[in-house]
């Protein structure tokens, strides 16, 4: 699973790298770097919910995995910015030892990279209705489509969408850091799997048989 595909490189976590990302807190403030921009532990705090020692803490843990940097030239030794290194993040399970470990860390960190998007989702649908301006409305989309493709076509569908979006992020990157007057936050989710109770085609499905071919 990746998280934030975009142009820049995409950092494959190995065993260690992934240890230090799997706490549930620390997914959550790396998800509101990414979403929101630079941050400080004590705007992680209050958005959290955490004390800014804490906060401080992690921060300092995802730096030292090189997950976060330090923002230049932003804050002062008291009220440090940080921000997320640029580049996706990719976990794949079938590269990690296979070990208790190892399968506690990459659940702890899918299951909080889901459970994040899923949050925002649903906010949206709930709230997005009563808060948001009608050109915001109009101009967000969610909406799910079923289809019955073999995996080469899941694989060619998967790159031409990811492609669009990353053109589109890489683009529009820099309001990131000098947001642009009417931009706010918004979250791109991409997800195309397949359906695990459906049942794949054999093979030999719809071809003639040599009986019916004489």
């Amino acid at each position: 699973m990746d998280d934030e595909q975009t142009r820049f490189p995409v950092r494959s976590l190995d065993i260690d790298s992934l240890k230090g990302l799997a706490h549930p807190l620390r997914v959550r403030m790396l998800d509101v770097l990414s979403t929101y921009g630079a941050q400080t532990a004590s705007s992680l705090a209050e958005r959290l919910g955490e004390s800014s020692g804490v906060t401080s803490y992690h921060l300092r843990q995802l730096a030292r995995h090189n997950f976060i940097r330090e923002v230049e030239g932003r804050g002062n030794a008291r009220d440090r910015w940080w921000e997320r290194v640029p580049g996706g993040i990719s976990v794949e399970a079938s590269d990690l030892p296979p070990t208790a470990a190892a399968r506690s860390a990459n659940a702890i960190v899918m299951n909080e990279w889901l459970h994040s998007r899923e949050v925002l989702l649903s906010d949206f649908v709930r709230r997005g209705d009563a808060e948001l301006p009608k050109e915001w409305r109009d101009a967000s989309a969610y909406s799910t489509s079923n289809v019955r493709v073999t995996s080469e076509q899941l694989a060619d569908l998967t790159r031409e969408l990811e492609r669009v979006i990353d053109d589109f992020i890489v683009r529009h990157r820099p309001q990131l850091s000098a947001p642009v007057p009417g931009s706010r936050p918004v979250q791109v989710q991409l997800a195309a799997f397949p359906v695990l109770d459906g049942v794949e085609t054999p093979q030999t499905a719809g071809r003639p048989t040599k009986e019916s071919e004489s």
